[in-house]
């Protein structure tokens, strides 16, 4: 049997496997049948609960004693499904991951013989996990441990997959979940539901000239439809316009000025990219303006941080990114040893390479006396989309070397 870890993958020998998940608490585990494009096809692709069987995959509850599976039989996946991915998330509304680390048993579902193994390293805030996919590579089927985690739990999941999520009406009490007692004061879900107590993410804040405004913290997240959003402290916006990605070149602009008597503020902006184990993969800086075969590009060092306009850019093309890479974390710092208490109007913006648009903006509105601060990172999400959530953290560090671990900690 394999221990697998994140990322990894292994071939299935079996055509009919089950990936069972197991916590100290109870579960819920679910199913979606994915296309070439990471989406279903429509509601009828999200297996769980409440709809249990789809073409090729097929949900068992574990009835309270034993850990709810999804199971799949590779030959009877329709054509133009590639992937399966199980999720899971806690069956108590609103818990997190922080102390139950699951594991999911990868199973011969014929003969019972457990295949792989697998537990998500690093859980704290995050509701609702990606756990493993079951996917076709060039005519066989595999499976990856993946553990990509939610903090807005399965509705998070489900809406980044395709599956349409909305707030249930009131109505006649319906069948609960196998095992749980009936709860009369939460309002049932309407086909292909998705259980009570799940809370679909809330909609985007109304757009406020000239920039729309994205949700507090803890509210779910804004995507571009509605033009520029400007990031407060650990709030997050999805790179995604019109339904699709944003897949092309980006910049990351940072800015600063000196806080008062003029003096130079020699302030160096960085970005380190970061694997799915957390793991640091490379640093663009002054010193070093190019990383990943180019698909990141810094501007070159400011020494003043006089002027209008961005002191340093970076340039990053998503679409060009290795897939290895799952995190960027920008960061700026003050070689010099200068405080930014010294320093006014440090910012960040994300801005379309194409047309230098400006898509997301975060001013820091405070200032500490410390000689580094992270100031945004960029998430590469199971589904492909990339999210940017503002930081703020202020630590001390006078270069980028002493930004790679307490990055990797904020990804």
């Amino acid at each position: 049997m394999t221990a697998m870890t994140p990322g990894s993958n292994i071939p299935l020998t079996a055509t009919r496997v089950a990936v069972d998940v197991a916590a100290p608490v109870r579960l819920d585990v679910s199913g979606l049948l994915l296309t070439a494009d990471g989406k279903v096809r429509s509601d009828d692709d999200f297996i769980f609960y409440n709809q249990p069987s789809g073409p090729g995959v097929t949900y068992r509850s574990g009835g309270g004693s034993a850990p709810d599976a999804i199971t799949v039989d590779t030959a009877a996946v329709p054509p133009g499904i590639e992937k399966i991915v199980v999720t899971a998330s806690p069956d108590a509304a609103g818990q997190t991951f922080q102390g139950i680390e699951p594991t999911a048993t990868l199973r011969d579902a014929d003969t019972g013989s457990a295949l792989a193994t697998f537990t998500p390293p690093q859980l704290g805030a995050e509701t609702a996990l990606v756990v493993v996919e079951i996917y076709l590579r060039n005519g066989q089927w595999k499976a990856r441990a993946v553990g990509q985690g939610y903090a807005d739990g399965l509705a998070g999941i489900a809406t980044d997959f395709g599956v349409s999520v909305e707030e249930p009406a009131p109505a006649p009490a319906a069948a609960p979940h196998p095992g749980v007692p009936p709860q009369p004061v939460t309002p049932p879900p309407a086909p292909p539901a998705m259980r009570p107590q799940v809370t679909p993410p809330a909609p985007a804040a109304p757009p406020a000239p000239p920039a729309a405004a994205a949700p507090a913290p803890g509210t779910g997240k804004v995507n571009l439809d509605k033009g520029r959003v400007s990031l407060q402290k650990n709030q997050t916006v999805s790179l995604v316009k019109g339904g699709r990605p944003l897949l092309s070149q980006v910049k990351m602009g940072l800015g600063w000025e000196p806080a008062f008597r003029g003096a130079d503020i020699d302030l160096d902006a960085s970005v380190i990219a970061y694997g799915p184990q957390r793991n640091h993969l490379d640093s663009c800086y002054f010193g070093k303006l190019s990383i990943l075969n180019g698909a990141v590009k810094h501007s070159g060092d400011n020494l003043t941080g006089e002027g209008a306009g961005d002191d340093e850019v970076i340039v990053v093309d998503l679409g060009r990114l290795p897939q290895e890479v799952t995190g960027l974390v920008f960061t700026v710092n003050s070689f010099s040893g200068q405080k930014f208490s010294d320093v006014a109007k440090a910012y960040c913006r994300l801005l379309d390479a194409a047309t230098d648009e400006e898509l997301v903006r975060f001013d820091l509105t405070s200032a500490e006396p410390q000689t580094g601060v992270l100031m945004a990172k960029l998430i590469r999400q199971y589904s492909g989309e990339w999210e940017m959530t503002a930081l703020g953290d202020f630590l001390k560090a006078r270069t980028v070397r002493n930004m790679v671990k307490p990055a990797a900690q904020a990804l």
